[in-house]
């Protein structure tokens, strides 16, 4: 049976509606750059620390950020040219790769280095032990993207199958997720933050569990742009990568609350106090990425994490569709 993951036809769809509303002769300005981001989360806190703090104007860029929800929908507004630079999950770069593109996307700078997900229970019961997921019903995240791939990896890794030994849920959009389970559905539910905290606040369950800390570190969401792109824009991209791991370096040398801070105008709808706690979490656990280098070791483990969700026709190894020059030029700086 030919191989055609879902994202793939998804992207098919929603190029062409990109295509039919977007000018492909519209000029733009070599300084200013439009990022298509999957979601807006806590998760990308060196993203907006880089605009809120002036690193990517200290570079001489002007940097839009859209949130184009949905991993298909990134990529497709990627392919299209409405957005300049995706930042999504790796395994969206090897879908298109799979595919034959001729203009492949190329991931050049690493944000996050963990899964940003969190096992979250509605009724907990005394210590948690992964065997209280058998028999349950669990809302999980799309086929084929970086959470329920990472999702079950870990519940395998754990003696669960996920499709054997729960209920497992997934035609439930990625901007639903939440408000589903508020709704009644599923026992167990992988959930970003600040969602988790405010459904703690609530009295909705608790974390009980990290995914992030269970399946790794990979590249889970990356910086990545079209190879046309980076090879007409060399200077921007490295401008934008300079920019980049300075605000990096900053989430690594400052406090939860001083990071909550900077970032609190992307997030004017959160408790203050949840907007911490968020912060924290991730940074205990070590998600941000200190350096945007996207390490061997780490891809090879996506690889496996897609390998064993059945998502690979073959291994791409991450010289293919990584270019780490840019990287390692900005990590050098002094």
């Amino acid at each position: 049976m030919k191989y055609t993951p879902w994202f793939i036809r998804a992207i098919v769809i929603l190029l062409i509606i990109i295509v039919a509303l977007t000018s492909c002769n519209q000029e733009k300005n070599a300084g200013k750059i439009t990022i298509g981001e999957v979601t807006r989360s806590v998760f990308y806190a060196p993203e907006y620390v880089a605009v809120a703090q002036g690193f990517f104007e200290e570079q001489g860029l002007e940097v839009d950020i859209q949130t184009t929800a949905g991993g298909d929908k990134t990529m497709a507004a990627l392919l299209a040219g409405s957005v300049d630079i995706a930042l999504v999950g790796a395994e969206t770069s090897i879908y298109v790769y799979q595919q034959g593109a001729e203009d492949p996307v190329i991931n050049f700078a690493q944000l996050t280095q963990t899964d940003g997900t969190f096992l979250f229970a509605r009724n907990p019961e005394g210590s948690f032990d992964w065997n209280q997921l058998k028999q349950s019903t669990f809302l999980g995240q799309r086929k084929g993207g970086m959470p329920q791939m990472a999702g079950e990896f870990t519940l395998n890794k754990h003696g669960i199958h996920p499709q054997n030994d729960l209920e497992l849920i997934q035609n439930v959009d990625f901007a639903n997720i939440a408000s589903a389970f508020a709704s009644g559905t599923g026992d167990y539910v992988q959930l970003f933050e600040p969602q988790a905290s405010i459904f703690e606040k609530e009295g909705r369950g608790k974390v009980v569990a990290s995914f992030g800390t269970e399946s790794g570190h990979l590249p889970y969401t990356v910086f990545m742009t079209k190879q046309s792109y980076m090879n007409d824009n060399k200077d921007v991209v490295q401008k934008f990568t300079n920019g980049l791991h300075k605000a990096q370096t900053w989430v690594d040398t400052h406090t939860a609350e001083e990071i909550a801070e900077v970032i609190k105008p992307y997030f004017k709808d959160i408790d203050p106090a949840i907007l911490v706690s968020s912060v924290n979490r991730y940074k205990e656990q070590g998600t941000y990425a200190t350096d945007p280098i996207i390490d061997e070791e780490e891809w090879n483990n996506l690889l496996d994490v897609m390998t064993a969700a059945g998502e690979l026709k073959q291994r791409v190894e991450s010289p293919t569709i990584v270019d780490n020059s840019y990287a390692e030029q900005a990590a050098s700086n002094k």
